[in-house]
């Protein structure tokens, strides 16, 4: 992608992960979308349940007349890298994908972009943390997920 550390990127990259191989497994793998897309919108709907009514997070949203299939739940939160560090000690994998910026990763500078530019997308920046919402977890996953989250929030 462009940098030696996960997501800082010093130069322009490219993702280019579909070779023979992988275009042959995912070929297997078709079939079962609509079915894991189905489990990660229930999956959401059931964050979404219970963690719109936690004081200092914010659900997702999606607009109207729109779907998603929640590639990643992402979550917007108050004092978010406490809160990942507290998930990550209780065993619940959760990731900040996009710590960064592109106004302010190196690879653009030469856009002239500095902080303060584009508010919103630095404060997603400092907020979003993505929760586990892949298929395969089971009602007792997500409620240990809601359960730790209301209760570092509640501290």
């Amino acid at each position: 992608h462009g940098g030696k550390e996960r997501y800082y990127h010093d130069v322009v990259g490219i993702n280019s992960r579909l070779d023979a191989l992988q275009a042959a497994v995912l070929l297997v793998k078709l079939k079962h979308l609509d079915g894991w897309s189905a489990r990660r919108r229930g999956n959401a709907a059931y964050y979404d349940g219970f963690l719109s009514r936690v004081v200092g997070v914010e659900p997702p949203v999606v607009a109207d007349g729109c779907v998603s299939i929640y590639n990643q739940y992402v979550i917007r939160a108050r004092d978010r890298d406490a809160l990942k560090a507290f998930l990550i000690a209780e065993g619940i994998g959760c990731e900040v994908y996009y710590p960064v910026p592109l106004h302010l990763q190196k690879c653009f500078s030469f856009l002239g972009g500095g902080k303060g530019d584009l508010p919103e997308s630095e404060r997603a920046s400092e907020e979003t943390l993505a929760l586990p919402v892949y298929p395969e977890l089971e009602r007792e996953d997500l409620d240990y997920v809601v359960e730790k989250i209301s209760e570092f929030m509640s501290r």
